[in-house]
């Protein structure tokens, strides 16, 4: 791999980061650790097939309900747009609670497959962007 010593970034740290946000990514290894260092620009890319797939159910109301099938949020809203934004809203909090406490989320069997849906959430540039990231699909019965 094409990894550059954890000290040597810690001496160069200013060059380093001109990389990340200027050129790519930058590959960094310590002792037996290895890690990658990027700009959110470069992980959207990552993750650019990360869809939010959402069951959508037209409710008696006149109310459309979104159900997210990768995770375990539903929203409710007067019609699909508001229902995507509620939806979004839900995403974004559940992301930001997941990162608050990452260790427990991140090793819990049923949320591990939650990971790239709450980075795609963290690394949108606005919640408008993530609503295009939601594909509404006739919902199962």
């Amino acid at each position: 791999m094409l990894s550059i010593p954890s000290s040597d970034v810690r001496r160069e740290w200013s060059s380093v980061m001109d990389t990340v946000i200027r050129e790519k990514p930058v590959f960094i290894k310590r002792t037996r650790d290895h890690m990658m260092l990027s700009d959110t620009g470069t992980i959207w890319q990552l993750i650019a097939g990360v869809k939010f797939i959402a069951d959508m159910y037209r409710e008696a109301d006149g109310s459309v309900t979104l159900s997210a099938r990768d995770m375990d949020i539903v929203a409710n809203g007067a019609d699909e747009a508001a229902a995507r934004k509620a939806l979004v809203r839900d995403i974004i909090e559940y992301a930001e609670e997941y990162y608050q406490d990452f260790e427990r989320y991140s090793a819990a069997p049923n949320r591990q497959g939650h990971l790239p849906y709450v980075i795609k959430a963290l690394v949108a540039r606005s919640p408008e962007e993530l609503e295009g990231e939601v594909v509404c699909r006739t919902g199962r019965t």
